[in-house]
């Protein structure tokens, strides 16, 4: 059984999925670059965005490497557990919200007898 869940993102890795696919790694750096870079949002408030979504599509790699993101742009270890907790109430309010699903698959259920 292996001691990790989740293998460690090594260099090695990383040069495999390179040499396996260049053009979409490539793109794929391009991309997060253009789109961390400072614009109508400074580049610390973008990683304490990017903190919050890697914690809902719980992504480990994610989540460590944009909290290693945010703390190099300064961001606090309080701004880095707030934007944790905005995404903790947005996911239990995502799941409150369509329990409205149920509430009416129940209402016409009844309606049917």
């Amino acid at each position: 059984m292996p001691d990790k869940l989740y293998p460690t993102n090594t260099a090695a890795l990383a040069r495999r999925r390179k040499d396996l696919t260049p053009d979409a790694t490539q793109a794929f750096a391009a991309f997060s670059q253009a789109v961390f870079a400072d614009g109508a949002l400074d580049a610390k408030t973008k990683q304490l965005i990017a903190v919050a979504v890697a914690h809902v599509t719980q992504c480990p790699y994610c989540i460590k490497g944009h909290t290693k993101a945010a703390l190099n742009h300064e961001a606090s270890e309080a701004e880095i557990m707030e934007a944790i907790w905005v995404a903790a109430e947005m996911r239990a309010g995502g799941a409150f919200a369509h329990s409205v699903l149920a509430l009416d698959e129940m209402e016409s259920a009844s309606d049917k007898d």
